[in-house]
């Protein structure tokens, strides 16, 4: 059986340009050499930051900087992800090595950074042709991605000089007034009534809800399997990447963010209208099965559950709804960006039955 290609690149014309000169000469500046001819390339796949396959002191690298235009306040923090990854990898190897910070927005027009590159494949909606239908395929990447999460979260933050990261105190209903206001921000230019009145309706119930902050843990915020490589051949992990969003906070919300992701048989089409993960496929676990394989690994009380499925489903349509006012907006002209205000509006519909306890 031939190995699935680990590196999928944009073309050189669908490749976001940079200024590659420039940045040739800064790195210069900082005793790295990086090679411009040919140009760097774009990965395929993902929708926020940038990320290039960039060759410094002839190595593979990965250059990652925020999106283009205006940028949600507080997102796309590339100092907050060096700061985790420098921290993390000896304790957690999964993490790639952090290798250079540039804060100075001058150089490439946003801060960026320079990080170890992993190979590994990185898998979306569909299995490689070559582990499609395969039971056995499913069950292992369920366990291998709860046993990751469960790693992760046995770590102390303190052991690894991030004891100080974010401020985990409060994080659930700091979490819901950032997402209210984020969805407010995001459709406020949008005359969506439906999408107004769920939103409204759902911030009702998570601020009726006083949910206890219990398992302070580090969190990765966007942990889901496009952000673990595999390795190609057998599918065990190399590295989970996308740290930007990493804080110390409530253990079950990075749970429940990998299961607003987690498509299943049965489920109505906004959830497969997602994309992101082939959790449908034969041998993968259900949502429930996960919430209970996470808690036999970590031992941390599930109960409150269905209040953090509820906000990292609101969370997940909210950032549908800022990547579709990017959209609008003209900061990106990507065509699979024009579906996200009515994926997300069915999004929050299917989180509200969820609150309701007609869904999980």
């Amino acid at each position: 059986m031939n190995a699935p290609d680990t590196v999928q690149l944009r073309s050189a014309a669908e490749t976001v340009p940079q200024d590659w000169p420039r940045l040739r000469d800064y790195l210069n500046t900082q005793g790295l050499s990086l090679q411009i001819d040919p140009p760097p390339r774009q990965f395929a796949g993902g929708f926020a930051n940038l990320n290039y396959l960039v060759r410094i002191d002839d190595r593979e690298a990965v250059l990652r900087r925020p999106p283009m235009g205006p940028l949600p306040p507080g997102a796309y923090d590339m100092a907050r992800e060096s700061r985790i990854l420098a921290a993390l990898q000896p304790k957690f190897p999964l993490a790639p090595r952090a290798l250079h910070l540039c804060q100075d927005a001058e150089v490439l027009g946003a801060p960026f950074q320079i990080t170890e590159f992993r190979r590994g494949l990185s898998i979306r909606d569909q299995l490689p042709e070559a582990f499609r239908g395969n039971a056995t395929i499913g069950a292992q990447l369920s366990a291998m991605l709860v046993d990751v999460l469960a790693q992760l979260h046995r770590i102390d933050p303190a052991a690894v000089g991030l004891g100080d990261l974010g401020k985990p105190q409060g994080f659930l209903q700091r979490a819901v007034e950032g997402w209210i206001k984020r969805a407010t921000l995001a459709t406020s230019d949008w005359g969506m009534p439906r999408t107004d009145a769920l939103i409204g309706d759902l911030g009702a119930w998570m601020r009726g809800k006083r949910v206890p902050d219990t398992n302070i843990v580090l969190l990765h915020n966007d942990y889901k399997l496009d952000n673990v490589l595999l390795d190609a051949r057998t599918l065990a992990p190399v590295a989970v990447v996308d740290w930007d969003q990493g804080t110390r906070g409530e253990a079950l919300f990075d749970l429940a963010s990998l299961l607003s992701w987690w498509t299943q048989v049965g489920d109505p089409p906004v959830m497969h209208a997602l994309q992101q993960m082939p959790t449908a496929q034969p041998g993968f676990m259900t949502r429930r099965e996960v919430v209970d394989a996470y808690a036999r690994a970590t031992g941390f009380d599930v109960s409150d559950f269905t209040f953090h499925r509820v906000l990292a489903m609101f969370k997940t349509a909210v950032i549908l709804q800022q990547l579709h006012l990017r959209y609008r907006s003209g900061a990106t002209t990507d065509p699979r960006y024009r579906a996200f205000a009515t994926i997300a509006e069915d999004l929050l519909a299917l989180a509200l039955d969820v609150s309701a306890g007609r869904f999980f």
